[in-house]
């Protein structure tokens, strides 16, 4: 059981690389056209084909579960729950408390809320791919933690 906390507990972190990885140099990359509505709204629609990214993120978690279920890898529950988690937290924190693309958390002002948001809005000054800073999520630089 130990192992199967440590285990989700490495992978929640983890992702917080993965995403700062997959941000930088795949959507600001080669998939820059999945990502660049996100920068720039070309559309009205609610949903927007940076959405694809969850939907990756997704398939993966599940496929870690179908191989617990299925007897293949023992701690293919505790990764599917820790890449899950980190989803469930990054949808939180991106698309609701710092995009509103749900009312909810609109009055958070805590010194982390306020970096979050700080580090965020710097990401998003930059309309291209090109010259992007601060492409992680829930772990913020310090010098956004200002008062």
């Amino acid at each position: 059981m130990l192992l199967h906390i440590v285990v989700f507990l490495f992978t929640f972190c983890g992702m917080e690389f993965m995403a700062w990885f997959s941000h930088k140099y795949i959507m600001h990359g080669f998939l820059w056209n999945l990502h660049a509505d996100h920068h720039k709204k070309d559309h009205d629609s609610w949903f927007e084909r940076n959405d694809a990214f969850f939907i990756f993120y997704a398939v993966v978690s599940v496929g870690f579960f179908l191989l617990w279920q299925n007897n293949i890898l023992e701690i293919g529950l505790a990764i599917g729950l820790g890449i899950f988690a980190y989803g469930l937290a990054y949808f939180m924190v991106h698309d609701i408390f710092i995009h509103q693309r749900f009312k909810l958390f609109r009055n958070a002002n805590n010194r982390y809320a306020k970096a979050v948001r700080r580090a965020h809005k710097m990401h998003h000054k930059h309309i291209g791919k090109e010259d992007g800073e601060c492409f992680g999520m829930l772990i913020v630089p310090l010098k956004y933690f200002k008062n």
